[in-house]
C-alpha cells in the first residue's frame, strides 16, 4: 500500500491540495442571525419600492436585471437569508432551506453566473413546504413552468436547463453582494413589480417611520398632480441656483 501511494505521489497521480474545500471563509454556516422584527417587516410592505429607494437615497436598490419570473401576484417582503454559492454550485442553497425560517427570503448570490441554474423547481416546492416567502437570484434559474404554478416569488436573470452542481463551497448567512448592493442576512429585502431593495436592518425602524411620516404628504401630492394643479417653480430656482445658461 505504501510503495502504491509513493508511486502515485511521484507521477504527479495524487489529487493536488488546491482541488481541497477548507473550512472557515468560503465554506461556513450560520444557523441562526438576528432578523428584523415582524411588525416593522409589515409595515414596510404596506410601501412600494420606488418610495423605499427614495429615502434610502437611491443607493439600495439591486438591479434591474434581477426581474420578477414567477409570482408577481404576490407581494415579497421578509428577513433576508443570505446564500453565497460556486458559480454553477447549489449545494448550500438546498442547505438553506434548513436554515430559513417561515417569512424569510433567501438571497442567492451566484455571481451573476449564465451558466448553470442554481435554483429548480424541487428547491422551490421544499421551500413552499418550509414557509419560504421567496428568492433572489443573482444568477440563473431553471424549470420555470413548473415553478409557476407553486406562485412562489422567484426573481432572477433569466432561465436555463443547464442543471447545477452539489459540491460546494458556499456560505449561508454571512453578508453576500447581490445585483450590486451588500446584503446582511437579516436584512430587509423588498420586491415588488418595480423592483427589488434591500433595506439595512439597523435602519429598517428608522425607515419605516419616516415613510409613514412622508406618507400623508406624498398623497396629497400624487392627488394634485392628477388633477393637473402643479406647478414647476422647484426646477427654475434649481437651476438658477446652479447658474444654468438659458440662451
Amino acid at each position: 500500500m505504501t510503495t502504491s501511494i509513493q508511486s502515485d505521489i511521484s507521477t504527479g497521480s495524487q489529487r493536488p491540495r488546491s482541488a481541497d474545500i477548507h473550512p472557515g471563509p468560503g465554506f461556513r454556516i450560520r444557523p441562526d442571525v438576528p432578523r428584523t422584527d415582524s411588525t416593522v417587516i409589515q409595515g414596510l410592505s404596506e410601501f412600494p419600492t420606488p418610495e423605499i429607494s427614495d429615502l434610502l437615497n437611491r443607493l439600495y436598490a439591486i438591479d434591474s436585471e434581477i426581474r420578477c419570473l414567477n409570482g408577481a401576484q404576490r407581494p415579497l417582503c421578509g428577513s433576508a437569508c443570505t446564500v453565497r454559492v460556486y458559480p454553477g454550485d447549489n449545494l448550500m442553497v438546498h442547505k438553506a432551506l434548513d436554515i430559513a425560517r417561515p417569512g424569510d427570503v433567501i438571497v442567492i448570490a451566484a455571481s451573476g453566473t449564465r451558466s448553470n441554474a442554481v435554483l429548480g423547481d424541487i428547491i422551490s416546492t421544499k421551500a413552499l413546504h418550509r414557509g419560504v416567502a421567496g428568492f433572489i437570484v443573482d444568477g440563473l434559474i431553471r424549470d420555470l413552468p413548473s415553478i409557476k404554478p407553486l406562485e412562489l416569488p422567484v426573481y432572477a436573470r433569466g432561465t436555463t436547463p443547464i442543471g447545477p452542481l452539489h459540491r460546494g463551497p458556499g456560505e449561508i448567512n454571512f453578508p453576500v453582494a447581490c445585483g450590486g448592493v451588500v446584503v446582511n442576512p437579516g436584512d430587509v429585502i423588498v420586491a415588488d413589480d418595480a423592483g427589488i431593495v434591500v433595506v439595512p436592518q439597523q435602519a429598517a425602524i428608522d425607515l419605516l417611520q419616516r415613510l409613514q411620516a412622508h406618507a400623508h404628504g406624498n398623497a396629497a401630492y400624487l392627488a394634485a398632480v392628477r388633477h393637473g394643479n402643479f406647478n414647476n417653480t422647484w426646477v427654475d430656482a434649481q437651476l438658477e441656483q446652479q447658474g444654468c445658461l438659458i440662451v
